[in-house]
């Protein structure tokens, strides 16, 4: 394994550079760290937060986490894709699950509240959901159940609940969690970050993509 060019071991060192230009700045000015690295509602204020906030974290502990999680399951997804799908997927997702958080936080509280997040727990967990739905195991397994499509995506849902219901602890961006789990595991039935013709999706899963 050449680690200079993993995606992981990239996004990892992007964790590192991001996270000590957010302790230095929060040393000098904490209101323009919080304004930098958070994602607050309205999303649209600071679109530089949409992206800083994926590779930002609260604590030395939260970036060491979602850093172990994210070699347990980074590296067996790089492994079938490019280092610019793989960078793409992650950010694109881990956007997704930040907006999805704060919206619902926001919807929630009737707008009495002005919801943050930070962290790469829901990009994370895009890569778990595709790991865990585009391995051979899932597609034999999914492609026997007497399901149909419909009944596959129904499987899928649960299983993203359950998963996320397991971490739920308070401070958690359970939300994001979700909507990382599921979109990775959408992605994941149709090999999306796969490049090689041989693993491309079955007409079944593309007339319902």
């Amino acid at each position: 394994m050449n680690f200079r060019k993993s995606p992981t071991v990239q996004t990892l060192a992007v964790f590192c550079v991001v996270f000590a230009v957010q302790s230095l700045i929060g040393l000098v000015a904490q209101g323009l760290a919080t304004q930098l690295f958070v994602l607050h509602a309205p999303v649209g204020n600071n679109p530089l937060s949409l992206v800083l906030s994926v590779y930002a974290h609260g604590s030395v502990g939260h970036l060491f986490s979602n850093a172990l999680v994210l070699v347990l399951v980074g590296i067996p997804v790089e492994r079938t894709t490019t280092k610019w799908r793989y960078h793409g997927f992650f950010a694109t997702v881990g956007i997704a699950a930040g907006v999805s958080q704060v919206v619902f936080t926001s919807l929630v509280t009737l707008g009495t509240t002005r919801p943050g997040v930070l962290g790469a727990s829901g990009a994370v967990f895009g890569l778990f959901g595709y790991l865990l739905a585009s391995n051979v195991v899932a597609d034999t397994l999914l492609e026997r159940l007497p399901l149909g499509a419909r009944g596959q995506l129904v499987v899928l849902f649960v299983l993203a609940m359950g998963v996320t219901l397991l971490t739920a602890s308070p401070g958690v961006a359970l939300v994001a969690h979700f909507t990382g789990f599921v979109l990775g595991a959408l992605a994941g039935r149709v090999h999306l970050l796969r490049t090689r013709a041989e693993t491309q999706p079955s007409n079944k899963w593309e007339r319902y993509g």
